[in-house]
């Protein structure tokens, strides 16, 4: 039901670096962890870049939107700096460079799809496009070292489905709601990826008694890690990635 790593690094490096950069990536690995989540969306040109708001402000100084802005303007925007100042500098990344680094580093990916508004399907649709692309050298039987999809968007995940039907998917709710089953079922997902806060361990036998695989955002507690993996859980990621090591 999950065959992919335990212990996830939240946007890379969780509370260690500016999210969904390369120096994120970087410290995730240096701090042990060979596998990372972290979030992708469309340029205005259509290109994937990581990125986790669609509004500038917060990771990107500024006002303006990824959805209006050119992939190279992106990657010329200060990333870091708002983290730190040893940050400075560092660029918002291709989502082909990061799968790069991490296929080089030997680093699995569960890829959320973050469409800004009204981009669903399209976003769907190029990430895995471009994903399929980017893993064409990997057979289909050796799932281990393929992405993981996961959104809270249906619409995308059902694009990428038909896009790049060889990827796996797990479908994203903050709660689990009733319909979940029929949900994973038409996505033909793996897993369903919900927030621990609202999961309950009678939900969770119920997922995997369905034959799915479970995983929680974002844990960040040893003492919460441990008892949601006593439920049955088989996965979560976490920010801190100082307190929760990889082989926890």
């Amino acid at each position: 039901m999950w065959p992919y790593p335990k212990v996830i690094a939240h946007r890379g490096g969780g509370t260690l670096a500016p999210e969904n950069t390369l120096a994120a990536m970087r410290c995730g690995w240096e701090h042990g962890f060979a596998a990372v989540e972290f979030d992708v969306m469309l340029s205005k040109d259509g290109v994937p870049v990581l990125m986790h708001d669609p509004e500038f402000g917060r990771t990107v100084p500024g006002s303006g939107s990824v959805a209006d802005t050119l992939a190279t303007d992106l990657q010329a925007m200060d990333a870091g700096k708002w983290f730190a100042d040893s940050f400075k500098g560092e660029p918002v990344p291709l989502y082909a460079e990061v799968v790069r680094f991490c296929r080089q580093h030997g680093i699995w990916m569960n890829v959320e799809i973050k469409p800004s508004p009204g981009t669903e399907e399209e976003t769907g649709r190029v990430v895995a496009e471009q994903t399929q692309t980017l893993f064409a050298d990997v057979a289909v039987v050796d799932a281990l070292h393929l992405p993981l999809f996961s959104s809270f968007s249906f619409a995308a995940l059902m694009a990428a489905k038909h896009a790049a039907p060889t990827i796996p998917r797990g479908f994203l709710v903050d709660k689990v709601t009733p319909d979940w089953k029929a949900r994973l079922q038409e996505l033909a997902a793996k897993a369903l990826h919900t927030n621990h806060k609202y999961l309950t361990p009678e939900q969770v036998r119920e997922v995997k008694d369905a034959g799915y695989g479970v995983f929680c955002y974002t844990v960040n507690t040893p003492e919460r890690a441990a008892e949601i993996l006593h439920w049955g859980v088989d996965a979560f990621c976490t920010d801190r990635i100082d307190l929760i090591p990889a082989d926890f």
